[in-house]
């Protein structure tokens, strides 16, 4: 067991603090503090100060176009289930997250809204009415309304997309909650100056005005004054948090670069709307920085619950250089008869298991406490369909990661034949520690949670 000292002056909500001047004119720059032993109590499972938990998390994973069933659902259950072939990116972490298969959204006289009817009857608990109705609210934010109110973000939502529109989280059909669409810009969000000209109808921040001095840099007084207060464990912890932190600072300073070969070009101002690019590599490069800036995110506690979009729905993902997209791919792509699926689709179904590998596999890597972050942290993953071809909504692919404070078996797969997706809402929901008895509406509505997976 770990033998945790108490220091005075420190706690939870510090951070260290410097002021950007030059070009910003004097602007105060904060950069928040991992979880630290001397927050924690001796056995490192509360807060010292209040004998509360570890912060618990919450957060979505969303891949677009779904999979291939048959290659996908593991045929047998509990903790000896077999990785599918589309499963077998999972492998390093298969011990840290549930897989669950079967569950669909109900209908009785509802038309099936491609691309909609899944995604927002699995996280609204039922299913839409029409092609522009929904539920509401999404599951997202009915959890950050119990556990979001206290951090700086209510929530972050991510498209790795680069399309702010790409968001399924939403109060209700009117009150869409934006994709942040640049690591670049969520990273400036976060750690940058987060300053707005509120007389300003199209400020843009510059964060490269920011990366030109880094932000470890601004605040090193006050970082050198807080590693005297701590013990060798607090300062290497910290040590590898700010190492951690300054070369994700380093990454995205290569993108304020202009190439050597375009040195003499000007750079125009930026145009209203951004560009999509939704080419695999782009995405895959955007969504690993994305991510990297979220797990030291959720380490500060600067919010607890999170939305990441890998693709959209209708999955808009293609090749470079080929203007075929995967969702095109799911519906002109012939079957391979040999093969029994679409081989050129089913590559962004290998590609969106690979991505939400490297998702989980960095919380995972964050210490906190006697565990890491993917411990105190509940991840749904899901896509809006199951075979995309025929648009189903019928076993539609839930996974999960995390152990949400203690709160969750991992390492399971649950089949949910004919049942609701609205069991794992329900789920999720009393994984959070939400007081919540029944979820969902009409023939969705269910008392039933996933008690496999509860611990």
């Amino acid at each position: 067991m770990k033998t945790r000292k108490s220091y005075t002056g420190i706690n939870r909500r510090s951070f260290l603090r410097g002021t950007l001047r030059g070009t910003l004119g004097g602007v105060a720059v904060s950069v928040g503090l991992p979880l630290l032993d001397v927050f924690l109590n001796t056995t490192g499972t509360a807060m010292a100060a209040t004998g509360a938990p570890l912060p618990r998390r919450f957060g979505t994973w969303f891949f677009g176009c779904g999979m291939n069933p048959l290659r996908w659902d593991p045929t047998t259950e509990g903790s000896d289930w077999e990785l599918t072939p589309e499963l077998q990116p999972i492998a390093p972490m298969r011990d840290r997250m549930n897989i669950l298969s079967g569950y669909s959204v109900l209908m009785h006289n509802e038309a099936n809204q491609v691309h909609r009817t899944g995604v927002f009857g699995a996280l609204c608990g039922g299913a839409p009415k029409t092609a522009d109705t929904v539920v509401g609210p999404t599951l997202d934010v009915l959890i950050s309304d119990a556990i979001g109110t206290r951090t700086r973000f209510r929530s972050l939502e991510m498209a790795a997309t680069g399309n702010p529109r790409h968001s399924n989280s939403l109060r209700d059909v009117s009150s869409v909650n934006a994709a942040e669409p640049s690591a670049l810009g969520l990273y400036t969000r976060i750690f940058g100056p987060g300053f707005a000209d509120p007389n300003a109808a199209d400020f843009a921040p510059d964060p490269s005005v920011l990366l030109r001095k880094s932000a470890l840099s601004i605040v090193a007084e006050d970082r050198k004054r807080l590693e005297r207060q701590l013990g060798q464990g607090d300062r290497a912890r910290l040590d590898q948090y700010f190492t951690g932190l300054r070369q994700l600072e380093q990454q995205l300073e290569l993108q304020t670069q202009q190439p050597p070969p375009l040195q003499a070009c000007s750079i125009p101002q930026a145009p209203v709307d951004r560009p999509h690019d939704t080419e695999i590599d782009n995405v895959l490069a955007n969504h690993l920085l994305m991510a990297q800036t979220l797990a030291l995110a959720l380490a500060c506690d600067q919010t607890r619950v999170f939305n990441m979009q890998f693709s959209d729905r209708a999955s808009s993902l293609r090749m470079p250089g080929s203007t075929d997209t995967h969702h095109t791919l799911t519906h002109e792509e012939p079957k391979d008869i040999a093969l029994g699926y679409q081989p050129k689709a089913t590559v962004f179904v290998q590609k969106s298991m690979e991505a939400w590998t490297q998702f989980v596999q960095i919380l995972d890597a964050v210490p906190e406490g006697d565990g890491t972050l993917l411990d105190n942290c509940l991840v749904l993953a899901h896509s809006e369909t199951s075979e995309a071809n025929t648009h189903s909504v019928v076993g539609l692919p839930f996974m999960t990661a995390g152990r949400a404070g203690g709160r969750l078996r991992t390492g399971l797969h649950v089949s949910g034949v004919g049942d609701s997706a609205s069991r794992v809402g329900l789920t999720m929901q009393q994984a959070m520690g939400l007081n919540v008895g029944q979820w969902g509406t009409d023939q969705n509505q269910t008392d039933r949670a996933i008690t496999e997976i509860l611990a």
